[in-house]
């Protein structure tokens, strides 16, 4: 008795061993004598234990931090930069069958990419275009790894490392461009306003009328000023202009 009982829970426990669960995000690559035969999950799966094999594979979107790499920028720049990486299998056959450790292989793939990419590239665009950097980067990646049945749907620069000698270079050249920037500003007001009165002086010059009126408003507002004693030479035209009305009064 003792025998068939331990030969019917070994047999029970054989059966068992066929069932697997699989949760909602997993998948199973189930190879048949070492082929590929098809992909199951998620739920309740049956394995015949020797003649069939499976892989799990996780579906869920994977975070990936990439190690600082150093890099050398276009402009000749020595930083150090991270990344982080967002991607999930979509095609857990390929993941498993196309490729060996497709984790490892992404990590290697995304510090390549990183170097390369970013190397080809000023270090003010690595400050300023990191938007920009991070879709080229997230583009090839995701481009080879279509292959293995991998999206990448993200990628994020974190850091960008400067030495304290090309901070203090960065800081002399922002200040340089505000110079650059106020005395251009200043430049294009002077040639605006010059314009302005060269446009005024053609005016004028068209209505001796209005000059003599402009004339004779400023000498009213410099009256107005008590400070001092200023001498302003009076034209002959606007007295002759006087004259005649007294002549013309005293007829």
């Amino acid at each position: 008795m003792i025998y068939w009982a331990v030969f019917i829970a070994f047999i029970v426990l054989f059966v068992l061993s066929w069932f697997r669960v699989l949760r909602e995000y997993e998948r199973a690559v189930v190879f048949l004598l070492g082929r590929f035969w098809k992909v199951k999950g998620p739920g309740l799966i049956i394995i015949v234990p020797i003649i069939q094999q499976m892989v799990r594979v996780d579906l869920r979107t994977i975070v990936m931090d990439v190690p600082t790499q150093d890099v050398i920028s276009h402009d000749n720049v020595s930083v150090k930069v991270n990344a982080v990486v967002y991607f999930r299998v979509i095609e857990p056959r390929n993941a498993i069958i196309q490729v060996e450790h497709f984790l490892e292989a992404t990590s290697q793939l995304a510090q390549t990419t990183l170097r390369s990419v970013l190397g080809q590239h000023d270090l003010d665009e690595m400050l300023s275009e990191r938007d920009k950097l991070n879709q080229h980067i997230q583009q090839i990646l995701d481009q080879h790894t279509d292959a293995w049945g991998i999206k990448v749907s993200n990628v994020e620069i974190k850091h960008v490392d400067i030495d304290e000698s090309m901070i203090r270079a960065i800081a002399k050249q922002a200040e340089a461009e505000r110079d650059r920037r106020a005395k251009v500003i200043h430049a294009e007001g002077e040639q605006q306003a010059s314009h302005k009165l060269l446009e005024a002086a053609r005016i004028l010059a068209q209505q001796p009328q209005a000059l003599q009126l402009r004339y004779l408003q400023t000498l009213t507002e410099i009256a107005g000023e008590r400070s001092s004693t200023i001498v302003f030479p009076l034209p002959i035209d606007i007295l002759a202009s006087v004259t005649k009305l007294i002549n013309k009064s005293t007829e």
